[in-house]
């Protein structure tokens, strides 16, 4: 059994893609509610391109794939130090405990900058199997701290963005937001002095 390990692709899609689904079908398995949009859709669209906003990994064992992992970079500003924040790692089960999530993890760690200090990640809290994996590789537990989200629109980040800019800032940003008209002049800024 040969594992390869390699960047993977957009052409990558439709593999991944079948692998996102198990991966969504297997947390589903262990009672994970979540509303996944994901897909290999999803994979192209904010894999690649001008402003990815992660990179991947694909496992193959004797040219078939077995496994994938995301990854992006980040900061700790407690520790002061760069880190990379692991997505997703999911290994078929046909593949599994034949060293592929072991060499993917391999594979993340070398994508590292020199900079880079740590891989970070989080698990389902039923995904057992995940924990064994992780506790296997030597992974330590972050307890002190608890995974948090907040879901936002574009409306939201525009109504934050008005709250911090300064007055001036603020009506800039109103003024560039406006329906233009071709008729009417622009309305003049109010004065910040």
């Amino acid at each position: 059994m040969g594992i390869t390990v390699r960047k993977a692709t957009a052409a990558d899609a439709t593999a991944i893609g079948d692998m996102i689904k198990d991966f969504q079908a297997y947390l589903r398995s262990l009672g994970d509610e979540t509303e996944f949009a994901f897909d290999a859709g999803a994979y192209v669209r904010d894999g690649f391109g001008a402003d990815p906003a992660f990179a991947g990994i694909l496992a193959e064992v004797d040219g078939a794939a077995a496994g994938y992992l995301l990854y992006h970079h980040g900061y700790d500003t407690d520790r002061g130090q760069r880190l990379t924040y692991v997505i997703d790692l999911y290994v078929q089960e046909r593949f599994r405990r034949r060293g592929v999530g072991k060499a993917l993890m391999q594979a993340a760690a070398r994508c590292c900058t020199e900079a880079v200090t740590a891989l970070i990640w989080t698990v389902y809290e039923r995904n057992q199997l995940a924990f064994d994996f992780y506790d296997g590789l030597g992974a330590r537990r972050l307890t002190d701290l608890e995974l948090m989200a907040w879901s936002v629109s574009t409306g939201d980040c525009r109504r934050i963005e008005e709250a911090v800019l300064s007055p001036a800032d603020a009506a800039e940003t109103a003024l560039q937001a406006a329906p233009r008209h071709s008729e009417s002049p622009a309305p003049a800024l109010p004065s910040t002095r």
